[in-house]
């Protein structure tokens, strides 16, 4: 009977700790702030907004989430946010450090590189 136990409590152990690889994790939350901050104060050189929509996304949290995830954490993006519900994208980005070429490749590469398709990009200065 001991050896169930044992076996039980190790099984258990290992479920709990290869469940989510995010859950609880917070040097990540907190490397993603300080990476906002360090955006904040910085003065875009052109800046200029980029909107977009992307097709292919099935969810709020795992496509949306990990697409603005990742556009937020490019250089020159001083904010990102994407919008499942209306699937559409809208960065704030410098012009000095990126194009529109590049935030297109960067969702389109998100995931598998086949999932996501961006489509109606258009882009304009900040005065």
């Amino acid at each position: 009977m001991k050896i169930v136990n044992y076996i039980v409590a190790f099984a258990t152990t290992i479920t709990v700790f290869s469940g989510c690889k995010d859950a609880g994790a917070k040097p990540a939350i907190d490397n993603s702030e300080a990476k906002t901050v360090k955006k904040e104060t910085a003065v875009a050189l052109k800046p200029e907004t980029a909107s977009f929509r992307i097709d292919g996304m099935t969810c709020a949290i795992g496509c949306a989430g990990t697409i603005q995830k990742k556009l937020s954490e490019m250089d020159g993006v001083q904010k990102a946010t994407v919008d499942f519900d209306k699937k559409q994208a809208t960065v704030e980005f410098d012009a000095a450090v990126l194009t529109p070429e590049k935030l297109t490749k960067a969702v389109e590469t998100t995931g598998d590189g086949e999932t996501y398709k961006v489509s109606q990009m258009k882009t304009k200065g900040k005065v």
